[in-house]
């Protein structure tokens, strides 16, 4: 994507407005979507539900964020990104509220679904407003800012929602998600502007997936750096209450912190890219920092060492620095014409992989402990580090 003439146009202040709108909806997206996982403790005390049951339930919003991905990245394409925002995060307050009226655990799974294929909306049209707004050795600090607003999302929903579920029940707490999404609404119904985008050219169009593998080896690193991410974001808590002997209202707030700290990890990586000119590089340097990391977690938690929960913090930083830089990169690698189908694609594959982390987690640390399972996900970053394709980057305008 290059800048145009519109883009220039436009005031500082008013494409930074645009970008503080973009990040809250993406950060009420990512508390509808990520917050069910600090549901977990008062799942199993109130419900009676086993580890792998709660995370089945966790799961749910991931689920239906995979089942519409896609489908909001053509419609984005097609329609714009306004629109898109709005109406998704419309229809993430109805699911919210339908979440919180449901009767029985079956029921309000189905709306949790619901509110999660909702809230995908904000993950290409708002990144598409970021990209189209601002200029390509601004983008990566841009994105970053605007790919914080996971990390604080998931924070919000750590410091309340498991506080909350604790002290007034489980219902309650589902009102956290659905208020964030109608402010949400109301901010960018004020401020957000579809961004201009170039005239058609011959081959503008043209599917960027059968041009090389760029794209697609983005995909799959940021497949294999995921697990470690959603891994830690899914079992911190717990793991805090029941081996570290922590409170709910302790292990939220300390993974609150770990996610405020993160989402400034996010900005450093993303203005660090357009430093050196090159997302790549520094993915790629993540993803060595992010095996060798969660290593270590898995050595000192089997060693029950106090350092471990330092060492969840940095992994909590760590395993979340590559997603702004592999969001850049598909989005300019894309173009306009193409990049809300390949943001739809790039999140699709990872929210399917991380809809199985807290079921297949779960699982793995009932039978093997919290220990093994840190250690088994260092694997997979180790793996993405040869797969990132540095040699096939373009240059940064």
């Amino acid at each position: 994507m290059t800048t145009t003439a519109a883009e220039t146009d436009v005031s500082a202040a008013r494409r930074w407005s645009m970008l503080g709108a973009s990040t809250l909806a993406q950060a009420a997206s990512a508390v509808a979507v990520h917050g069910p996982a600090f549901l977990i403790p008062a799942l199993r005390d109130q419900e009676g539900l086993s580890l792998v049951q709660a995370g089945v339930v966790a799961a749910a919003p991931t689920v239906g964020v995979m089942l519409t991905l896609v489908p909001w990245g053509v419609v984005t394409d097609r329609r714009g990104e306004r629109g898109v925002l709005l109406a998704g995060l419309a229809l993430t307050v109805v699911a919210g509220l339908a979440s919180v009226a449901a009767h029985g655990l079956v029921p309000m799974t189905a709306a949790l679904l619901a509110a999660g294929a909702a809230a995908a909306s904000a993950n290409a049209a708002s990144g598409r407003v970021v990209v189209g707004w601002f200029p390509p050795r601004r983008r990566g600090l841009a994105m970053g800012i605007r790919q914080m607003a996971q990390p604080v999302g998931v924070g919000i929903a750590a410091i309340s929602i498991a506080v909350v579920a604790d002290r007034h029940g489980i219902g309650t707490a589902l009102l956290v998600p659905t208020v964030a999404a109608a402010v949400a609404f109301v901010v960018v119904a004020l401020v957000v502007v579809d961004p201009p985008r170039p005239p058609a050219r011959a081959g503008a169009a043209a599917n960027p997936y059968r041009a090389d593998s760029f794209l697609a080896r983005v995909h799959g690193v940021s497949v294999l750096l995921v697990v470690p991410q959603f891994l830690v974001w899914t079992f911190s808590l717990v793991w805090l209450v029941e081996e570290r002997g922590w409170t709910p209202a302790a292990a939220g707030t300390l993974v609150a912190v770990a996610q405020v700290v993160a989402a400034f990890g996010r900005i450093a990586a993303g203005q660090l890219s357009d430093l050196v000119g090159s997302r790549m590089r520094p993915l790629r340097w993540v993803a060595v920092a992010a095996a060798v990391t969660m290593g270590l977690l898995g050595l000192t938690a089997w060693l029950d060492l106090g350092v471990a929960v330092v060492l969840l913090v940095v992994a909590t930083v760590l395993t979340v620095a590559d997603n702004g830089l592999a969001f850049t990169a598909v989005a300019e690698r894309a173009g306009p014409f193409w990049s809300g189908r390949a943001l739809g694609v790039q999140n699709t594959a990872q929210f399917l992989t991380s809809a199985l982390v807290p079921p297949f987690g779960g699982l793995l640390v009932t039978h093997a402990g919290y220990a093994t399972a840190f250690a088994v996900a260092a694997v997979l970053p180790l793996a993405a580090v040869a797969l990132v394709p540095v040699a096939e980057e373009a240059e940064l305008a």
